[in-house]
């Protein structure tokens, strides 16, 4: 069986004949690593690559500005208290 990926790229695994193998119908492919299936003219997709996303910016999805601050003043208070700040 031959696979094509996204960017023009053909491979053809070998596979063994055994009772109840199954053939995969997506194989990465070698070239690019995109993966490749067997309709030359429709190829899969790559995948969407979610962009790194911080710890901080995790933070902020999950918290107003607001929060932000009060999570800030209640934090400086208690410095205060305990005498580590003025």
């Amino acid at each position: 069986m031959q696979y094509f990926c996204s960017n023009g790229h053909s491979t053809s695994p070998s596979f063994a004949q055994e009772p109840g193998l199954t053939i995969p119908k997506v194989w990465d492919c070698p070239r690019c690593g995109l993966p490749a299936g067997p309709d030359p003219d429709n190829p899969p997709q790559a995948p969407r690559v979610e962009p790194y996303k911080t710890h901080l910016a995790y933070v902020k999805e999950r918290r107003s500005d607001a929060d932000g601050e009060a999570l800030l003043q209640e934090a400086l208070d208690a410095l205060r208290e305990r005498g580590i700040i003025s």
